[in-house]
């Protein structure tokens, strides 16, 4: 264990810087814009636009890497990270800031590419799952970090980013200053859409409600907190709760995830976020210590749908098509988190803060309604199913490559760079595929393997 942590301790270092600065700036961000009365709309927009450039610059950073290699490519991102931060200082208009954060998201994104493909290229398997989880806990522990940090600067003023762009600039000398020699990079996995969406719909559903929840959370749960009287160290607190709670209880649940159905844990923790939400419509007043206990239990569940949606999912592809799956997977959550925080926006611009756990309670009733374990029959069940649980980082920071990191997934044998045979169903059958494809699955769990093959359970 040491010797793995000492082998990337530069970049298990660098990760956690990053995530501390940008796990900060995400909360700053919505407390500086409600405490100057700008619109939720806008913070909403400004955490979606971050987002969408995490999404979409996954793959630029791919051929920057190529191009240039990691430590380049890393240091030149790295400087692009605060050069967003400083004309945030310098220049105060909403829509420039907005250009700016999807290029912050960019750059962003590229930086965690450089990093994890590096972990992922070093790594062998044997070790894949210690140094995956060694990673998690950077990232996390950075995020909660950035929380917590947030008491430090009482004023909402330009501190609090010239602390971001410090930051960034700390995260180049573990990388620079490394005597590790930089890896070949993969070329990434195309998304064959058709073939997952025939084997993972339910997944699919769970990864988009997830971002859509997590997107919120990130952008809006700051605003929920300083429109109920939190100070902007309450509100790092209540955040960081959420998310330490997250973190910690993957290891139970996952534990319970691979011993039970999947469908019934997603569900019922669905149903727990429904429940979870109502007293907090806004018709009753709770103390700052019980909105800190709500967000304990909030982080537990929400944060556990992402990990439980990708294990699910995990259990009805082939073992060799999995890092095809896990890109397609990141693409249909950062969909979600950019729509999440616009729509969350909207709905508290018009109604008020309170209507932040009216949305979680909305996006949640849609699991409990669509995931049913009556919809599953393991058709296209993975020879390997019920695969292990795995704890996933869960911030919206991460590249799909760390998936590739999933002790789960051999990436010598994967095929996901092949041209996808549409062996799905028989080429007779492919209309009557089309009305069933969202019963395609198999639910995971010990013991239940042979019943779901046959029929709904």
């Amino acid at each position: 264990m040491a010797k793995t942590i000492g082998a990337f301790f530069s970049l298990y270092l660098a990760t956690l810087i990053l995530l501390l600065s940008s796990g900060l700036f995400n909360t700053y961000l919505g407390l500086r814009l409600t405490a100057q009365s700008v619109s939720e709309v806008w913070v909403g927009a400004m955490i979606a636009s971050y987002y969408l450039g995490l999404v979409l610059g996954a793959r630029f950073g791919y051929r920057l890497i190529i191009q240039v290699g990691h430590i380049r490519t890393y240091a030149a991102c790295a400087a692009l990270t605060t050069i967003t931060i400083l004309i945030m200082i310098l220049v105060h208009d909403l829509w420039l800031w907005l250009a700016v954060r999807f290029v912050a998201g960019v750059a962003m994104v590229c930086l965690f590419v450089a990093i994890e493909s590096w972990l992922n290229e070093q790594t062998e398997n044997a070790a894949r799952g210690t140094v995956f989880a060694f990673y998690m806990v950077a990232t996390c522990t950075g995020t909660v970090l950035g929380q917590l940090t947030l008491g430090l600067f009482p004023d909402l003023d330009y501190k609090p980013l010239v602390f971001v762009a410090i930051c960034s600039v700390l995260s180049l000398i573990p990388i620079t200053l490394t005597r590790r020699l930089h890896p070949a990079l993969q070329v990434p996995a195309p998304l064959a859409l058709r073939y997952y969406l025939a084997r993972v719909p339910m997944s699919m559903t769970v990864l988009f409600v997830a971002g859509m929840l997590n997107g919120a959370f990130y952008g809006l749960a700051p605003v929920y907190g300083l429109q109920h009287g939190m100070d902007n160290h309450q509100v790092g607190v209540f955040l960081a709760a959420s998310l330490a709670a997250g973190l910690i209880f993957q290891w139970p649940l996952g534990w319970l995830a691979d011993r039970t159905s999947r469908v019934k844990l997603i569900r019922l923790g669905a149903l727990v976020l429904v429940l979870l939400g109502i007293p907090l419509w806004g018709w009753l007043q709770f103390p700052y210590p019980a909105l800190v206990a709500f967000s304990v239990i909030l982080g537990i569940v929400q944060f556990t749908l992402y990990p439980m949606g990708t294990s699910f999912a995990n259990d009805n592809v082939d073992p060799e098509r999995r890092v095809g799956l896990s890109a397609l997977l990141y693409m249909v959550y950062g969909v979600g988190a950019c729509l999440g925080p616009l729509l969350a926006g909207l709905l508290m611009r018009t109604w008020g803060s309170d209507v932040y756990f009216v949305f979680v309670s909305a996006c949640s009733a849609v699991l409990v309604l669509f995931i049913r374990k009556q919809r599953v029959k393991g058709t296209h069940v993975s020879p390997d199913a019920p695969t292990q649980f795995v704890p996933m980082a869960d911030t919206l920071q991460n590249a799909h490559v760390m998936a590739v990191l999933d002790p789960r997934v051999d990436i010598e044998h994967d095929i996901s760079h092949d041209p996808v045979v549409d062996d799905t169903v028989p080429p007779a059958a492919d209309e009557a595929a089309a009305g069933s494809a969202g019963e395609e699955q198999h639910d995971g769990g010990q013991g239940q393997g042979d019943a779901d093959r046959v029929g709904p359970a």
